[in-house]
């Protein structure tokens, strides 16, 4: 015992050592080798019978979902779903990795989080951080140039998660992008509106969708004197002034990333703005921004876009935030993120009834990529792309809380009717009944005991959401009927065979 008890301490010490390289990106070498002395450790470590011991733990950053938590999924997947498909979308599937060379260069300092697979048959693989870059290649390996599409499927980031915050190491993302040739903003503001539909029917609370340009970002930069080396790096600093306050984001452009106090100083004057058109109307006079043609189009192109979500009814819900930035590398135009809001009174920290929303987390995301695709295509061709991406990981914990609070049943089955039995021996005409009702699409049940009491048949009902029980005795069956039980009622009808079906699908709101 004494040495499986230094075994044991062996396998945590060398897996605290192996997580702190990680985390400090020490070099993958190195790694690799204080790796294969943990499994070295780990393949001693067996009980005194030589079997393995198991750790029954999932892997950081992933976890289990219970039936329950799976039915609130499915709720926010059909919402989804059924939005996407409202605005004329297809949908496709593509591999959950890649060749390692199609993902790396297009997440900015994000591609350190790309999870690397080893050499397997001579290819070099990744799997995928998200799911457009996989889709632009899709559209030039395909040579596709006009598509709206969605998608739904897992993507991975080795990110040191933090699972109460919602995020993950393995997760969900649903996507919706609009590829194609298209008049300036008109897609843009339809991916727009459909993030203010979801987020609205979902009714996760109070939402605020930030909307900027890359083209006023980098016109800015440049204007400010940012040197063009550094504009991606100093955008990457900028987008994290939801999370640090300004002069923490100014440090680590000037300690970090060198970049001059003063030049700081200047984007500071701007990434601090935030308003409507009448904000967009004021830069577009500005000295120095009115200069520079990249800034102009970009600003242009905003107060078009808040021409359009005026005419789909949503502009009250977008602002134009100049500290909005996307850290991704591929956005080349509109971008835009939501997040939910609550008042400082919500979090009891209200000082004074004017208080301004405070934001409690990022949601859904998006922007225009029109160069991502040429990356790819052999001879440049580009396809103009712009899109959106909801996080459901936030959306279902969201959800999940919600219900909690309100102390809501959660089915975990869609079974309309258990097909019970009133005495002994009835363990044949129940299952013929039930195959009738599921050759007739009806979603049914039985319980699995030649002769249970029809007091547990009915508990069974009550405890798992089941509206109805289809009972059969002896009686019953020399009359050639079913005796039909509302659970939540007790109301109980005869229906004769030939009815039951119709008569099922009429209560269960089925056509």
């Amino acid at each position: 015992m004494a040495e499986k008890a230094q075994l044991e301490l062996a396998v945590r010490e060398q897996s605290e050592r192996v997580r702190q390289m990680k985390d400090k990106n020490a070099p993958h070498d190195q790694i690799s080798e204080e790796l294969s002395k943990l499994m070295e450790l780990k393949a001693q470590l067996e009980t005194n019978d030589g079997k393995h011991q198991f750790i029954l733990k999932t892997p950081k950053g992933t976890k289990d979902y219970n039936p329950k938590q799976m039915a609130i999924r499915a709720q926010a997947f059909n919402t989804i779903i059924n939005c996407f498909k409202r605005h004329g979308a297809e949908t496709i599937d593509t591999p959950v990795f890649e060749l390692k060379e199609t993902l790396m260069g297009k997440y900015g300092e994000d591609s350190k989080l790309i999870y690397d697979l080893k050499d397997q048959g001579g290819e070099l693989l990744s799997l995928r951080y998200d799911l457009t870059v996989p889709f632009a290649r899709y559209l030039a390996m395909n040579k596709i140039t006009n598509i709206k599409r969605y998608h739904i499927a897992k993507v991975y980031r080795r990110d040191n998660p933090a699972m109460t915050r919602g995020r993950y190491r393995e997760f969900y993302q649903c996507d919706f992008d609009i590829a194609g040739q298209h008049d300036a903003m008109i897609p843009d503001a339809e991916c727009l509106k459909i993030v203010h539909e979801i987020l609205s029917e979902l009714q996760l609370g109070e939402f605020l969708i930030k909307v900027n340009d890359r083209r006023v970002l980098d016109g800015m930069f440049e204007v400010c004197g940012v040197p063009v080396d550094k504009f991606r790096t100093i955008c990457s600093s900028v987008d994290k002034m939801d999370k640090m306050a300004w002069e923490e984001v100014k440090n680590e452009m000037v300690a970090e990333k060198g970049l001059a106090p003063e030049t700081a100083d200047k984007i500071g004057e701007y990434v601090q703005l935030n308003g409507r058109t009448e904000l967009i109307n004021k830069l577009v006079q500005d000295v120095k921004l009115s200069q520079n043609k990249m800034a102009l189009e970009g600003l242009n192109d905003m107060k078009l876009l808040f021409e359009y979500l005026t005419l789909f009814g949503v502009e009250e819900r977008i602002l134009f935030d100049l500290s909005l930035a996307r850290g991704l590398d591929y956005y080349t135009g509109a971008i835009y993120e939501a997040v939910l809001i609550q008042s400082q009174a919500d979090m009891q920290t209200q000082q004074n009834e004017n208080c301004e929303p405070v934001s409690v987390g990022s949601i859904a995301a998006g922007g225009r990529y029109d160069g991502l695709v040429g990356m790819f295509d052999p001879k440049g061709r580009k396809v103009p792309c712009v899109g959106l991406s909801f996080g459901i990981e936030r959306i279902f914990s969201i959800m999940e809380q919600k219900m909690e609070a309100a102390n809501q049943k959660i089915r975990t089955t869609e079974t309309q009717v258990l097909v019970a039995a009133a005495q002994k021996k009835l363990l044949e005409p129940r299952m013929k009944l039930v195959a009738e009702l599921w050759k007739s699409g009806i979603k049914a049940e039985i319980m699995y005991k030649k002769n249970p009491k029809l007091l547990n048949q009915l508990q069974y009902c009550e405890e798992t959401g089941i509206p109805l029980v289809a009972i059969i005795g002896e009686q019953e069956l020399k009359d050639g009927v079913v005796k039909l039980r509302v659970v939540s009622t007790r109301e109980e009808i005869d229906v004769t065979r030939e009815n039951l079906i119709e008569e099922i699908k009429k209560r269960t709101c089925q056509s």
